[in-house]
């Protein structure tokens, strides 16, 4: 199965084994909840799903690639104990705890989180003096002496013996103690993961010309060729960071992400023309409203393989617009609530003799303390986890104004700080309005060059497809999102259902 349909699996299997009744006994007993293991090739996205269920889930993880592990650190260290048997003294070996153990107890301390995943990497591939631990962990869910705490669910993840000549094969007596879920790569899931991590547009913009190059696995007289989903993030990663900073993108550099030289190849030819095409086009400009007949002539006489990778600039464009309207609504929102909560403690008659400095700074001492829980159970995405960064910084910051104004009473401290806040609320609806008018302006100029054609279906597919778009038309509204979408892809389902039957209609023909 493809690896959003593995997540919903584990998903469910999460919530399934948390559950519990109204006396608190889990409704699946602990030696009924398999541990998970999901297989499938290497750089699929199998790490990356488990950090967004436990997200998700509002639960903790804690993740270990087992290759790095000796058997000492997973089982434990021995030491001699004194008991006494049958009236004598016996010499009996016993084990520290497992580090794997005491991480997870160590996480439940930092995080106050209870319930989590402990989740095994590569766990077919552990060494041989750590297999028989492996074994026990997976069919009595312990290392060692020492069991993982309740409400900690067990996850694990291997590749086949395709991919790698280190992997161990599990026999009948393990697989039929774990929930065992395949999974295969596939662009069109990775891809909507991609666009809520931001992965730069050349990359989805290639990806969606050569789909087939997405994910490659060969092997040669020289050895490995392969391209991964992991290795097109990391790839994203460098691209922007050396874009920022005017450092030149050479194939090599490429070739050091995609190990393909074939895919590197295409790839770096590829980025020069998306490069050259978001000049030629000046795509911001579009966005702004202010594109000429000529860009829009020079598109309708294009090869199709360039009006693809001009929507897909327009599309990393207008998702950093949406990316950035929904950070500032987080954080606007988040301060809200800070202020809603500030003004119940000024109001508070317990606390009419504190001053308000010292509330204020209470307050925001907290929020970081629980801000720092939250992110160190890693249950925050990127986009949340940057809002609240940037909402902490502007508490300070109203915190420091009332102090410089020589603010002495609560009410002109917090008459202050709800001016302060209405700043930033503008900020919001500005970055709102402009991405709105970037939305606008794409249409605009996709209806003067294709009008309702196939280029439209694709733009109005890829919104669909896009958290961000998604998101941010559903709270704001695009009257010409809804048209399009409403008439253009109920037109291909209609198209594709009158396909199938003419399909069905040849098949039956042939039968008699």
């Amino acid at each position: 199965m493809d690896i959003k349909r593995a997540k919903q699996e584990i998903e469910h299997a999460v919530k399934a084994y948390l559950a519990v009744d109204d006396t608190g006994t889990p409704l699946i007993p602990p030696i009924r909840q398999r541990p998970i293991l999901l297989m499938g090739p290497p750089g699929v996205g199998k790490t990356q799903i488990m950090e967004q269920i436990a997200q998700e889930c509002g639960i903790a993880l804690v993740a270990y690639t087992i290759t790095h592990h000796t058997r000492q650190s997973a089982v434990g260290l021995p030491f001699i104990r004194h008991r006494n048997f049958g009236g004598a003294d016996r010499s009996v070996t016993e084990y520290t705890m497992s580090e794997i153990i005491a991480s997870v107890y160590e996480k439940m301390e930092q995080t106050s989180c209870k319930e989590g995943i402990l989740f095994i990497d590569e766990i077919n591939c552990a060494s041989e003096t750590l297999a028989p631990a492996m074994l026990q962990f997976l069919q009595c869910k312990t290392f060692g002496a020492h069991k993982v705490p309740e409400g900690w669910l067990i996850a694990a993840a291997g590749n086949p013996p395709e991919y790698n000549k280190s992997v161990r094969e599990f026999d009948v007596v393990t697989l039929d103690r774990v929930k065992k879920i395949d999974v295969e790569p596939d662009f069109s899931v990775w891809k909507e993961y991609a666009y809520q991590q931001g992965i730069h547009g050349a990359i989805l913009s290639y990806l969606e010309i050569r789909k087939d190059h997405f994910y490659a696995m060969e092997t040669t007289v020289d050895g490995k060729r392969f391209v991964t989903a992991r290795g097109w993030e990391d790839l994203s990663t460098i691209l922007k960071v050396y874009e920022d900073m005017n450092l030149p993108v050479e194939e090599g550099l490429i070739y050091q992400y995609l190990q393909h030289r074939r895919i590197a190849k295409d790839f770096a030819n590829y980025l020069d023309l998306y490069r050259k095409y978001r000049t030629d086009y000046r795509v911001d400009d579009i966005l702004q409203g202010k594109y000429t007949k000529q860009a829009v002539t020079k598109l309708q006489d294009a090869p199709f393989d360039e009006r693809l990778s001009v929507m897909g600039l327009l599309l990393s464009r207008l998702s950093e617009g949406f990316r950035g309207a929904y950070e500032a609504d987080l954080t606007v929102t988040g301060l809200h609530g800070a202020l809603l909560e500030l003004k119940e403690r000024f109001n508070s008659p317990y606390c009419k003799e504190t001053p308000w400095e010292n509330l204020f700074t209470g307050l925001v001492e907290e929020r970081e303390a629980a801000f720092a829980k939250e992110r160190k159970a890693g249950l925050l995405e990127k986009t949340a986890e940057h809002a609240c960064m940037r909402e902490l910084e502007r508490l300070h910051f109203f915190l420091a104004e009332g102090k410089r104004n020589g603010c002495r009473e609560k009410e002109d401290a917090f008459a202050l700080v709800k001016g302060l806040f209405a700043k930033e609320a503008e900020g919001r609806e500005n970055a709102i309005a402009d991405a709105s008018a970037m939305l606008d302006n794409a249409f605009a100029f996709l209806e003067e060059a294709f009008g309702a054609g196939q280029e439209m279906v694709i733009f109005i597919t890829e919104l669909t497809t896009n958290f961000y778009s998604v998101k941010f038309i559903s709270e704001n509204g695009s009257e010409k999102y809804y048209r399009y979408n409403a008439e253009l892809l109920f037109d291909e389902k209609q198209k594709t259902i009158l396909q199938d039957i003419e399909k069905a209609k040849t098949e039956l023909n042939l039968l008699f």
